[in-house]
C-alpha cells in the first residue's frame, strides 16, 4: 500500500503499483438507491461469488456466517431489533475470527488458522445481505446506512477495544487492513490483517513488563477514510494508550518503519475501484500540515533482532519544493507533500491521520506512534491458482511473529526513553 517509486520487486509491483492510470471516482460502486429500497451489491461485494472466496469460506467454516446472519435478520420485527442483530452478529464475527486465529475453538476446516481472509469475505457476505434486505417493517436509506456502518465497526473490532485496569500493564493499539488489489489476484491475503487477529487481546512480555495489545482492522476504501473512520475509531483510545502503530503490507522482503507521512493521496484504485488524486481531506484543513512524523523508537527497532526480514528506518519522501523531487532524508521546510515514506496510498493515509490526530490531541511529545510496513505476502514459487501453500503460511506466520517482536522492542525502548 505504497507509492510506485518506493516499491521493490516484480511481485511488489504486481500487488501494489498502479500500472495503468488511476480509476476515477466516477467509477464508484453502484448507483444510489431510491429512498426505502434495497441497494445492489458494491464492486467489492460482487467479487464474493468468485471461486477463491467461496473456497476460503468453505475451508475455514465461515461459509455458515452469512446464512445465519440472514436468518437472524429475517426474525427482526423492528429497526431496534435489527440494530441489535447487526451489533451482535458483527461482534460475533470479529470474535470468531480472533478466536480462530489464536487457536481457540474448532478450526472449521483445513485453512491455516492465521488466515485473515475468512473474516474479510464473511463480512462482505453480511454487508451484501444487509444491503439487499427488505424487512417487513420498511427500512429507509438513512437507517440502512446506519446498520451497515454498525456492522462495519463491530466486525472490524473497532468497538471492542478494551484495556483492563491493571497496574504496570502497558497499553498498545495496533491496526491492520483488509486484503486489496483483488482484481489482480483474488487470493490475496493482507499480513497486517493477520497481525491484528493474532495480537488482539494478547499480552506481550517486554523488557519493561507486560503489554496488552488491542487491535482493529480498516477497509481499503477511500470513502471511509474521507468520512473519518480512522479518527472515529482511534480518538477515544489514543489518550489512554502507551504506544500505537498502524500496520500495512508494503515492500517485498523487508519491513519499514516509516519516518514521515504525507498529506497527499495518490488516487490508486481502492477495493471499490475508485480513487482521485488530492490532498488528504481532514477536519480544519486550514491548520493541516503537509507532513507528520513517527514518534516510534525507530532506531531501537531497526537495531533489534526481531526476525528474518530486514527492518529499515525509511526516511524517503516525494515533495514539491520548486519542482517535484524525491528526497532520501525527509522533507524540506515549506515543501508540499506528494508521498510519504509509505507512499501515497491508504497506508500512508492511515499513518498520516493517526499521527495528525496524536498531534492535535497534544500527545506528540508523550505518545510513541507511527506506521510499520510489513513485507509483501508471497505464495510459493509456481503457485498461481491455489488459495494457500506452505510458503504462503510460513511467510505470514513469520511476519506476525516479527511484528509482535517489534511491538515488544518499541514498548521497552519507549519506556526507557521516559525514564
Amino acid at each position: 500500500m505504497i507509492s510506485p517509486r518506493v516499491r521493490i520487486g516484480v511481485l511488489g509491483l504486481a500487488l501494489l503499483t498502479a500500472l495503468s492510470a488511476p480509476t476515477t471516482a466516477t467509477a464508484a460502486g453502484p448507483a444510489a438507491p431510491t429512498a426505502g429500497t434495497a441497494a445492489p451489491p458494491t464492486v467489492e461485494e460482487l467479487r464474493l461469488d468468485k471461486a477463491a472466496p467461496q473456497e476460503i469460506l468453505r475451508r475455514s467454516g465461515f461459509d455458515t456466517v452469512t446464512p445465519a446472519f440472514a436468518r437472524a435478520l429475517d426474525r427482526a420485527r423492528s429497526y431496534a431489533e435489527a440494530r441489535r442483530v447487526v451489533e451482535r452478529e458483527g461482534r460475533a464475527l470479529w470474535r470468531r475470527a480472533v478466536d480462530r486465529a489464536q487457536g481457540r475453538g474448532p478450526a472449521g476446516g483445513d485453512l491455516s488458522r492465521d488466515d485473515d481472509r475468512p473474516l474479510y469475505w464473511a463480512r462482505l457476505g453480511m454487508t451484501r445481505e444487509l444491503r439487499g434486505w427488505e424487512p417487513r417493517f420498511g427500512l429507509d436509506d438513512a437507517r440502512r446506512a446506519k446498520l451497515l456502518d454498525t456492522l462495519e465497526q463491530t466486525s472490524r473490532g473497532q468497538t471492542a477495544v478494551r484495556y483492563p485496569h491493571r497496574k504496570g500493564l502497558k497499553r498498545v493499539l495496533v491496526t491492520g487492513f483488509d486484503p486489496f488489489t483483488l482484481d489482480r489476484d483474488i487470493r490475496i491475503s493482507n499480513p497486517s490483517g493477520a497481525v491484528a487477529l493474532a495480537l488482539d487481546g494478547t499480552v506481550i512480555e517486554t523488557a519493561s513488563g507486560p503489554a496488552r495489545v488491542e487491535t482493529a482492522v480498516f477497509p481499503v476504501r477511500w470513502r471511509d477514510f474521507t468520512d473519518g473512520t480512522v479518527e472515529r475509531a482511534l480518538r477515544p483510545h489514543l489518550p489512554e494508550v502507551d504506544l500505537f502503530t498502524t500496520v500495512s503490507q508494503g515492500r517485498v522482503g523487508r519491513i519499514d518503519v516509516e519516518r514521515t507521512n504525507g498529506a497527499w493521496r495518490g488516487g490508486f484504485g481502492d477495493n471499490e475501484n475508485t480513487g482521485t488524486p488530492e490532498t488528504v481531506p481532514v477536519s480544519d484543513p486550514a491548520s493541516q500540515p503537509q507532513w507528520t512524523s513517527t514518534t516510534l523508537p525507530y532506531a531501537a527497532i531497526v537495531a533489534a533482532d526481531t526476525g528474518r526480514f530486514p527492518v529499515y528506518d525509511n526516511t524517503t519522501v516525494t515533495e514539491i519544493p520548486a519542482q517535484k523531487v524525491d528526497r532520501p532524508d525527509g522533507p524540506t521546510p515549506g515543501s508540499t507533500a506528494r508521498a510519504g515514506g509509505g507512499g501515497d496510498y491508504l497506508s500512508n493515509e492511515i499513518a498520516y491521520r493517526a499521527t495528525l490526530l496524536r498531534d492535535r490531541l497534544g500527545l506528540h511529545d508523550t505518545l510513541p506512534g507511527g506506521h510499520v510496513h510489513t513485507p509483501v505476502l508471497e505464495f510459493g514459487a509456481g503457485n498461481t491458482t491455489e488459495v494457500t501453500d506452505p510458503r504462503f503460511v510460513r511467510n505470514r506466520l513469520d511476519i506476525i511473529a516479527q511484528v509482535r517482536a517489534i511491538v515488544a522492542v518499541a514498548v521497552s525502548a519507549s519506556e526507557r526513553a521516559r525514564d
